[in-house]
């Protein structure tokens, strides 16, 4: 219960909060990450974080399960165990929380992403007049967010504005991760020529991201970071932060790359 404070006076009603818990992710038996995240899409979550990462191609994905060391109830569902093909990822353990800062320090770290990711291929701009719908059309699909106004969303589209997949998490990290990583089980990477929408800032994170799973175009509702706009343009990906509607219903967006 909470009480509900209105100029009018106070009630006590029912509320709904998110649900935040560790997930440990373990690639081939070791320990790669673990984050704070919304229980759900926890596979996805773990390939997509594997992916976005660098630490595997989507192809290498043999197995995801609970746990993979003992019973998924003993461990409360929270650690995922990815398994790639012959267990070849050679995984290095990371003892650390996953949190919103990934260690990107600047034009070295760019230049390590292109040379393992390459600059994306080259792709039509989508219109302004498509690109200004998204956040309502994302917004539509967004249960988590309608009940308790506490997550992130992610959502792919294409450049007639339509959603493919919507996912959303508490960490705006693993909303990303979580729609990557069922693009990587479906076989949707690489996202060539498709937009990656996010609810929150552009960090260079998000970027990375993105480049990693072959978006063209990166749609944020709030503002990039200077790093984010520099590995924008050196990935050849649009990006597009500010994205809104006025009360007056005028559209606004910034344009930063490329």
């Amino acid at each position: 219960m909470v009480a509900r404070w209105r100029p009018e006076g106070t009630r006590r009603a029912p509320d709904h909060l998110i649900v935040e818990e560790p997930l440990t992710i373990r690639l081939d038996e070791v320990v790669v990450s673990t984050t704070m995240r919304t229980p759900g899409h926890d596979f996805e979550l773990a390939v997509g974080w594997c992916v976005t990462e660098g630490v595997i191609r989507p192809e290498q994905v043999a197995t995801v399960r609970y746990c993979g060391t003992g019973s998924a109830v003993e461990t409360e569902f929270n650690v995922v165990s990815v398994q790639t093909i012959g267990g070849t990822s050679q995984a290095t353990p990371r003892l650390s929380v996953t949190s919103s800062s990934c260690g990107w320090c600047g034009s070295e770290q760019i230049d390590q992403a292109l040379a393992r990711l390459g600059a994306l291929e080259s792709s039509e701009p989508i219109d302004p007049a498509v690109l200004i719908a998204i956040p309502d059309a994302v917004r539509d699909r967004q249960e988590l967010f309608a009940k308790t106004g506490a997550v992130h969303a992610a959502a792919s589209c294409d450049a007639q504005g339509n959603i493919g997949l919507v996912r959303e998490d508490v960490g705006r990290h693993n909303a990303v991760d979580k729609l990557v990583g069922a693009l990587a089980l479906s076989g949707g990477l690489p996202a060539t020529h498709q937009g990656l929408f996010v609810s929150g800032r552009a960090s260079v994170e998000m970027v990375h991201k993105a480049w990693a799973a072959g978006f063209t175009t990166l749609i944020s509702m709030s503002a990039p970071t200077a790093l984010a706009v520099e590995t924008a343009r050196r990935a050849n990906m649009a990006l597009v932060g500010f994205i809104t509607t006025d009360h007056d219903g005028a559209a606004r967006m910034n344009i930063y790359a490329p």
